[in-house]
């Protein structure tokens, strides 16, 4: 019985032992698939934690990792089966993004991303890298920067447990949409929450959830729409990602989207509300530029259905197409990095469609991407979180 107890033990330790091992071996390789990320993308490569260092993960939507249907089928799948973005029963979003809509969608996509696609890969991708490294350098030594995708790579989850594996504690999750939507922020936090408490990965984990009316973000947007000349255009459109209506009637059920006072004034029920921010994103820009409500409009693109915000973007150009502008400038303040729905979506497909309907042209405003000013206020939205907030 002994000698059992003995071997039992012994295989124990053995198994401890190489399970150890394994996951050694592991991380240190996928440190080094990792750096090839870090290389391209222009972002710090990550190190050990240095003595009280704060870990800051940047997070986007994502992209796929080439403009190859398989690529974009997979991102796709990913994307859309995720019960924040497709809010509907488990079982039909199962049956209706995995057999109709991905197999029809990813082949039509493909090619938006090919038209996407530079030679150093998804600008998604690689600007978020270069506004990582900017940060980097704002924040100082105190802080080591990560970024993040939650569809696709560099994943949310393996980077999470990287940044444990480095000895981080501390960690600030900032997701990069300026107004919170629970398709966006709202699964980014949910995600990690979850892998936090499943790992017992951190002590302390601090959420930056919106940051629409920050003074540097709201100072460094107008400056690149300035740039622009909006004065020397006939008309300007703030256009912002869609969402689908009932996702915005779920955060004031009290007040229907349509009902909503928003696009006049913030009410009290629209601080968490993405119609609304984006309304008050749109004021206090138009503020700073000192454009009167009859310059410009708010619209909402990329939509799936009609059963979305309005007023949609590219009924907006139509309309100013027939009242006879020329010269449209569009700027899209939920966006801080040029992805697919800027620049393809905006840039050549509503630009196309302007000049086909008599427009002379149509200027996107370019996102922040790794602009200075940017990163100087996201420095200050990353520092002033750790004062204001207890985290986790």
């Amino acid at each position: 019985m002994k000698k059992a107890v003995k071997f039992h033990g012994l295989f124990c330790l053995g198994k401890h032992l190489f399970a150890a091992g394994y996951f050694s071996i592991f991380a240190t390789v996928k440190r080094f698939s990792d750096a090839k990320h870090w290389e391209t993308t222009g972002a710090l490569a990550p190190s050990v934690m240095q003595k009280k260092q704060k870990a800051v993960l940047l997070v986007n939507v994502g992209t796929p990792d080439k403009a190859e249907v398989k690529d974009v089928r997979r991102f796709l799948s990913q994307f859309l089966n995720d019960k924040y973005v497709m809010d509907m029963p488990r079982l039909l979003r199962k049956i209706l993004v995995n057999l109709v809509i991905v197999p029809f969608r990813a082949p039509k996509s493909t090619k938006l991303y090919r038209q996407l696609w530079t030679a150093e890969g998804s600008p998604l991708l690689f600007h978020s890298g270069n506004f990582a490294a900017g940060l980097q350098n704002k924040l100082g030594k105190d802080f080591q920067v990560f970024t993040a995708m939650r569809y696709g790579n560099p994943s949310l989850g393996r980077r999470l447990w990287q940044i444990k594996s480095l000895g981080f504690d501390e960690l600030v999750v900032f997701p990069l949409f300026p107004q919170y939507a629970s398709s966006t922020t709202g699964t980014v936090m949910e995600f990690v929450k979850k892998e936090v408490h499943r790992g017992n990965l951190f002590r302390q984990v601090h959420f930056i959830s919106q940051f629409y009316d920050h003074p540097g973000f709201l100072e460094a947007f107008a400056q690149n729409i300035a740039a622009c000349h909006p004065e020397a255009f006939d008309h300007v459109i703030f256009s912002y990602h869609g969402l689908p209506l009932r996702q915005v009637n779920k955060i004031h059920p009290e007040v229907r989207s349509g009902e909503c006072p928003c696009d006049r004034y913030m009410p009290a029920h629209g601080t968490n509300c993405y119609k609304a921010t984006c309304y008050e994103t749109t004021r206090l820009l138009a503020g700073k530029l000192g454009l009167e409500a009859s310059q410009y409009s708010v619209g909402f693109q990329s939509r799936f259905s009609n059963r979305w915000l309005s007023p949609f973007t590219d009924e907006l150009i139509k309309n100013l197409a027939a009242k006879g502008a020329k010269k449209i400038l569009v700027t899209v303040p939920s966006f801080v990095a040029d992805c697919l729905e800027t620049l393809v979506e905006i840039e050549i497909g509503y630009g196309k469609l302007f000049e086909d309907l008599g427009g002379e042209k149509l200027v996107l405003v370019k996102g922040l991407n790794s602009n200075e000013q940017w990163t100087g206020a996201a420095a200050d939205i990353v520092q002033k979180q750790l004062i204001s907030n207890s985290g986790l």
